[in-house]
């Protein structure tokens, strides 16, 4: 897909999710709207063609979600930064007051290890795999 073709069809995805973020009128929940797009992120990234995408669409697809991460709380942001929130103690009182169940959380923080320490998240799951 063309990035054009991505922004299109994400559209709809990015529009609930600002109305799903929004406190009142034109007030942003920052906090649910990143657990919103940490979790668009880590289901895209899991199953791209369940949104009839190929791995080949996701790096234009991070770019996007960058872009729209930089659009509503302000350019300092965007995914890398989004992960970063979860995985600290403000984040973790986030996802509680969000209500996410235990398997949802540990979506969030498995890639948060990924995105915030690759090398780390590589010799954690090498430790995994001589376990078994």
């Amino acid at each position: 897909m063309t990035p054009a073709d991505l922004e299109y069809a994400f559209a709809p995805v990015f529009e609930n999710i600002e109305n799903q973020s929004c406190v009142a009128q034109r007030f942003i929940n920052r906090d649910h709207y990143q657990i919103y797009l940490a979790t668009l992120w880590a289901n895209l990234v899991m199953n791209p063609s369940e949104a009839n995408l190929t791995e080949a669409d996701l790096p234009a697809l991070h770019d996007l979600l960058n872009s729209q991460l930089s659009r509503v709380l302000g350019p300092d942001n965007d995914l890398h930064s989004c992960f970063a929130f979860l995985n600290s103690k403000a984040g973790e009182n986030a996802m509680q007051e969000a209500h996410l169940n235990q398997n949802h959380k540990d979506l969030l923080l498995y890639f948060a290890s990924m995105i915030l320490d690759p090398e780390g998240h590589k010799r954690w799951m090498e430790e995994i795999e001589d376990r078994t």
